[in-house]
């Protein structure tokens, strides 16, 4: 069993999650994920980490709480359990292999939609803590779902927050704040996405029309979190890869988003019916639901 030490309501159904987990603290890098259980009947359910302390020994997730397993994390309060929390898993992020200085030589964007802000932040603090600037763009729905805003004010000076309704920060779509960044001179050698897989999408159409690398997280299409299910099997420069074993993050560019996105919705019909979420798909999986 893992404490809950702290809960926080980011948004609506948004909540954050900081479990007692000293071991997976202590072995925890930017890009990684963990595995949780709420409890006996809930499904497994893999959250790319959104924080950690190795002195403390907490890990923060960011759940939204949608489908049965992930309602569950959402109503553990402070003070009370998760039944199982495995981790790190999953490859780190690929600028964890260069030195503090090869990194200074480079400009980093990052692009988080929606809860993918989330484990956007880890990534944008070690930057931070190795005294490196790095632009933040941040997209949201609307004023109710922008999340961890003054995190982020702590630790970048270039941040910039877009609603697709104009209600907070600039109208719009991430993609057009890239443009617009770009078109205004600003240069990067390196954009790392993460968020819903339609976004990052388009993000990539829009980084690659710039000659700009960009690495996308395929956290939303996995499932089981091992491999053995199969659901998050992608193709990457036309070779097979499983988004948990070989990522979750990978070179935007070399992705089939459209292939990924079919996998991601080959379950929605059977969930609907079923009142669920895209997160039940591993217990469909396992009735065997074709």
């Amino acid at each position: 069993m893992y404490k809950v030490v702290e809960k926080k309501e980011l948004a609506p159904s948004v909540y954050l999650l900081r479990i007692e987990a000293p071991r997976v603290a202590k072995s925890a890098l930017p890009g990684q994920f963990v595995i949780v259980i709420a409890d006996d009947t809930a499904e497994r359910v893999p959250l790319t980490i959104a924080n950690y302390n190795r002195e403390e020994g907490w890990v923060d997730l960011v759940v939204q709480a949608t489908g049965p397993s992930t309602k569950k994390l959402g109503s553990v309060n402070k003070g009370g359990f998760v039944k199982d929390f495995v981790g790190p898993l999953g490859v780190p992020s690929e600028f964890i292999h260069e030195t503090d200085e090869e990194l200074k030589q480079k400009r980093y964007l990052f692009v988080g939609g929606g809860i993918g802000a989330a484990p956007v932040y880890p990534q944008v603090r070690y930057f931070h803590e190795r005294g490196i600037e790095c632009d933040v763009i941040l997209g949201f729905k609307n004023k109710d779902f922008v999340i961890l805003e003054d995190e982020f004010k702590e630790i970048t000076n270039h941040l910039y927050i877009t609603t697709d309704d104009g209600s907070y920060g600039d109208k719009g779509l991430v993609t057009e704040k890239i443009d617009a960044l770009i078109a205004e001179g600003k240069e990067y050698d390196v954009c790392v996405a993460i968020g819903p897989m339609i976004m990052m999408k388009f993000v990539s159409l829009t980084t690659k029309k710039h000659n700009l690398h960009t690495i996308v997280s395929l956290n939303p299409i996995m499932v089981d979190g091992t491999g053995m299910c199969g659901a998050c099997r992608i193709t990457i420069d036309g070779e097979t890869k499983f988004a948990c074993v070989h990522g979750p993050e990978f070179d935007a560019h070399k992705v089939d988003f459209d292939e990924a996105m079919k996998r991601q919705k080959q379950y929605f019909r059977e969930e609907k019916t079923k009142g669920k979420s895209a997160r039940s798909m591993e217990e469909l999986l396992v009735k065997g639901v074709k």
